[in-house]
């Protein structure tokens, strides 16, 4: 069980704040070690380690967690304010890249979690959608002494639930993978086995324009 180890933030226009009140709310996160782990795999590992590894400094692959121009006056706000935090050491800024897979080249996973497919087009969920403004456009922020995260999210409208409203599950999957991204780099290895989120208000997607 991972205790308050996420605060998902997100202000934009005249809904800013929702998520960081209390209008989402994990209520549990119930995760499973992975079997059978040997030294050299990555849950063997120390946090300092894990951010090293997941934050390549020299590489060719695209960081979809930088701004762009879909980014609100607001979001980039936020995240310029955590930003500065990044500067004294505390608080690392998380690059997000097309697969997990690039995150964490070279270390070993027992053989249960071996894939044999031929197929290169892998994609963490929460970056499927390209375009940029029209899913998800997120940075999650670690802290590594602490082992928590922050993370900025700005819902666009291909996220649509109600009509002109994020989709619940849109949120809960952004829950999950920062939640994961979180246990992973405190050194953990677990999957989600239950997650539990009550909802107390609609989250308008980025479509709504103030």
């Amino acid at each position: 069980m991972m205790s308050q180890s996420l605060r998902l933030v997100s202000r934009y226009g005249p809904y800013r704040g929702l998520l960081r009140t209390s209008s989402l709310r994990p209520q549990s996160v119930l995760h499973r070690h992975i079997p059978k782990l040997v030294l050299g795999t990555s849950f063997s590992s120390s946090t300092d380690s894990l951010v090293s590894r997941f934050c390549p400094k020299n590489t060719n692959l695209k960081n979809y967690a930088l701004p762009n121009a879909s980014w609100s006056p607001d979001m980039m706000r936020l995240y310029k304010e955590f930003l500065e935090k990044t500067k004294d050491g505390e608080w690392v800024r998380l690059p997000s890249f097309k697969s997990n897979s690039d995150h964490i080249r070279g270390l070993k996973f027992p053989g249960e979690f071996t894939t044999t497919s031929d197929k290169k087009d892998y994609r963490i969920f929460t970056r499927c959608i390209e375009k940029e403004g029209q899913g998800y456009e997120y940075v999650i922020f670690f802290h590594p002494s602490k082992k928590k995260s922050v993370c900025l999210f700005q819902p666009g409208p291909y996220l649509e639930g109600a009509p002109r409203y994020t989709h619940g599950g849109a949120l809960a999957a952004l829950v999950d993978e920062t939640f994961s991204k979180t246990a992973y780099l405190s050194g953990h290895g677990l999957f989600t086995l239950s997650l539990n989120i009550k909802y107390k208000k609609s989250f308008p997607s980025a479509g709504i324009r103030r």
